[in-house]
């Protein structure tokens, strides 16, 4: 596999990892059809432990079955696969090889109450499974934060001691923030920020609206405007919180929505320097014949 140019300039970023941790940042950055772009789509199938298997799959039943996931990912031309144990154990003999997976190692679920996660899996897992990366969510602002953080901490220096990837969903939540506030464009910042300090390889937050949500950020946004009518200027602004661009930054597709939506907001994302999208439902939720298209549309957005 030869290296692109792009993808051997954002392996320069990491400079403290090591061959192992570089070869599978390789391995997720030089795979389908935005392979040695340094951009990419991630497949992520976790909805099940997180809303539920029939509000995940009921919608197009196919994706009951894990195998199903790892066929629309290679499809597709995804860059990487993204699940819990449970999911990529199903299809890990199968599918080995084909595409890279991330371990999806703790999980939060609707039957509980608090804003915080199990951990489910491991990094001897992910090694087992041969995957490339293992990820992990925190909620910044939750009851859980620090601990949450701490487990982070612990697990992604063994994760790249092996020689793993470490990919964090960075999702504030919890008393102090409503809903408007957990994706407003100052806590969008400030949780990437967060998985950047704490070594994140690729960071994973939701696309941020307009709001600027702390009483103390929103002095620091007069004084310095970002202006938060423009996604790309916001999308831009999230992306320099990640170490100035110098760290991978992928957004979720969010709230269910229509393609032409999608589309719009994947094409600030592209215009601002952001490294990709991670679809989940608003893809796999739909017929394959459909998600498929509507996952190589975003890739063609990317690759322009």
């Amino acid at each position: 596999m030869q290296l692109t140019p792009k993808v051997k300039e954002i392996l320069s970023w990491y400079e403290s990892d090591n061959p192992g941790t570089k070869a599978n940042l390789a391995r997720i950055l030089m795979e389908g059809r935005l392979g040695g772009t340094g951009r990419m789509v991630i497949l992520p199938v976790d909805q099940g432990f997180e809303h539920g298997p029939a509000r995940s799959f009921a919608p197009n039943p196919a994706g009951y079955d894990p195998r199903y996931m790892f066929e629309l990912a290679l499809e597709a031309g995804c860059n990487a696969y993204a699940a819990p144990l449970g999911m990529i154990e199903a299809g890990a003999a199968t599918y080995a090889g084909a595409i890279p997976t991330i371990l999806k190692i703790n999980s939060s679920n609707s039957l509980s109450t608090t804003k915080d996660q199990a951990v489910t899996a491991g990094v001897r897992d992910a090694l087992r499974l041969g995957c490339s990366a293992v990820g992990f969510t925190i909620y910044p602002s939750s009851e859980y934060q620090f601990e949450m953080i701490e487990e982070l901490t612990e697990i992604a220096n063994e994760a790249k001691e092996c020689g793993l990837a470490v990919v964090v969903w960075s999702y504030p939540r919890g008393p102090m923030l409503d809903k408007t506030a957990e994706t407003a464009l100052d806590i969008c910042a400030y949780a990437a920020h967060i998985a950047a300090l704490i070594g994140a390889h690729i960071i994973k937050v939701k696309p941020p609206t307009s709001a600027i949500s702390l009483d103390a950020a929103k002095k620091t946004y007069e004084k310095y405007p970002v202006d938060v009518n423009d996604p790309v200027a916001r999308f831009k602004h999230v992306v320099q919180a990640c170490f100035g661009g110098r760290r991978l930054v992928v957004f979720s597709g969010g709230e269910a929505k229509g393609s032409e939506d999608i589309l719009n907001e994947v094409r600030a994302i592209h215009a601002a320097g952001g490294n990709g999208s991670i679809m989940g439902r608003n893809a796999f939720q739909r017929p394959k014949a459909d998600a498929v298209k509507l996952l190589t549309d975003i890739m063609d957005v990317y690759k322009a």
